[in-house]
């Protein structure tokens, strides 16, 4: 047996709290699996009164998270503090320099600070893991790093944050608008300090810049991502996705291109019936797409005490066993910088207009579209809406520029009566 591997763990939360009962409860298993006692040295939080149901007494007490990496009694430096900045990365960036090892779950830290904080930890030849950031428990950082590492990966698509799935799910299944829901979600404790992070996409985009990084050997470039989030979604938007055999989903989209790499966090119809159509509530999915292997499909809760924490302790445990592995996959002085790209891959898509309801209105909605290059696939007009005529369209192939231009000059003609959405319909 090897000598102890010792953590420090920032960040005593919910995922914080999860981690300490894997150690407590699980010692023997961790030990036999891994060759050696994983202990817990020293703790710290912003509160130290706090009861987190479970017992702390047996650990020394930071108040200061960056003293706590430097620890001599530290091996591993575990971040669940969260944050971009601040406290989190200044404690991450004390660790690598003292030689530990760090474990976080922050990928807003890694989305904007990856690369420096990969070349620094490989420079100290230590070890910077972060599988616990991206789809909870689903080991998808493993899988891209290790078990498809001699693939050329062609395409990542995942639903990557559970709230928002829940929220689509929830006006679906009960009818509800998405303001009720959102306060619904809110009231439960499912938001984000920030809605906006989950709401808006930002969140889910963070993880899917992190796996395009690995996935195409480029530096994480989170500046790039084009992000819309699930604000616009009605409820009519989600019956008559689910009339024409799809879903609407908060979808992420990555692939590299002639043009460069496109990036996508955003509403999209998948079909009704697929792997991605099916998942229901804060379920997390990844479908990852490679020259060799084909098509892999990733499933598994997103959040989560339990499902975090493993994801977690898989990297200390890979650390324990004395696993080094560049923290993209390759090294970080050999990853490309990125060269962005807009998605302009055509595609089917459904565009929900609001007419003002005047003679020949419809006649400049399909002249518009078929200047921009866009053809009507089917149409739909629904009962009068607060003097509004709403309009349901589908589109054949077309891309995004084509739509955009489409859209702009339905504008000009003033007879929008609310903002027109557009979503992509992605066969999956």
């Amino acid at each position: 047996m090897n000598s102890p591997l010792r953590l420090g763990i920032a960040g005593l939360g919910t995922v914080g709290a999860g981690v300490i009962k894997i150690v407590q409860e699980q010692s023997a298993l961790l030990a036999v699996r891994s060759g050696c006692d994983i202990t817990i040295s020293a703790i710290s939080a912003r509160s130290r009164s706090k009861d987190r149901g479970v017992d702390l007494s047996a650990y020394d007490w930071e108040d200061d998270p960056v003293a706590l990496a430097k620890r001599d009694d530290v091996d591993v430096f575990v971040e669940l503090m969260g944050g971009e900045d601040g406290p989190a990365k200044a404690a991450c960036e004390a660790a690598i320099s003292a030689g530990k090892h760090v474990v976080t779950a922050n990928k807003a830290m890694l989305a904007h600070h990856g690369q420096a904080m990969a070349l620094a930890a490989e420079a100290a030849s230590v070890n910077l893991r972060f599988e616990a950031a991206v789809a909870g428990g689903i080991p998808v950082i493993k899988a891209l790093t290790e078990g498809l590492a001699a693939n050329h990966i062609t395409r990542i698509m995942g639903v990557m944050n559970g709230t928002c799935n829940y929220i689509l799910t929830r006006m679906e299944n009960a009818g509800l608008p998405y303001a009720e829901v959102f306060e619904e979600a809110n009231q439960l404790g499912y938001l984000e300090a920030d809605p906006n992070l989950d709401v808006g996409g930002i969140d889910a985009a963070h993880k899917l810049v992190l796996l395009s990084a690995i996935a195409y050997g480029t530096q994480v470039d989170f500046a790039s991502a084009e992000l819309q989030g699930i604000g616009l979604i009605s409820v009519d938007d989600i019956l008559a996705a689910k009339d024409m055999g799809y879903r609407i989903k908060l979808l992420g989209l990555s692939s590299m291109t002639d043009a460069g790499l496109e990036q996508s966090m955003q509403p999209c119809l998948v079909p009704y019936n697929s792997p991605l159509g099916q998942l229901e509530g804060g379920t997390n999915m990844v479908v990852i797409e490679g020259d060799a292997v084909g098509q892999i499909v990733m499933r598994g809760a997103g959040a989560g005490e339990g499902p975090t924490a493993s994801a977690v302790m898989g990297d200390v445990m890979d650390i324990a066993r004395g696993i080094s592995i560049p923290v993209f996959g390759q090294p970080a002085a050999t990853l490309k910088q990125t060269k962005a790209a807009k998605s302009n891959t055509g595609s089917p898509y459904y565009i929900r207009l609001s007419l003002n309801d005047t003679t020949g209105v419809m006649a400049k909605v399909t002249t518009a579209l078929a200047d921009a290059g866009v053809s009507i696939d089917r149409m739909r007009q629904k009962g009068h809406q607060d003097n509004a005529a709403p309009v349901l369209i589908v589109t054949h192939e077309a891309t995004p520029t084509a739509i955009d231009m489409a859209l702009k000059a339905i504008e000009a003609t003033g007879d929008l009566a609310k903002t027109p959405i557009a979503l992509k319909i992605v066969e999956v």
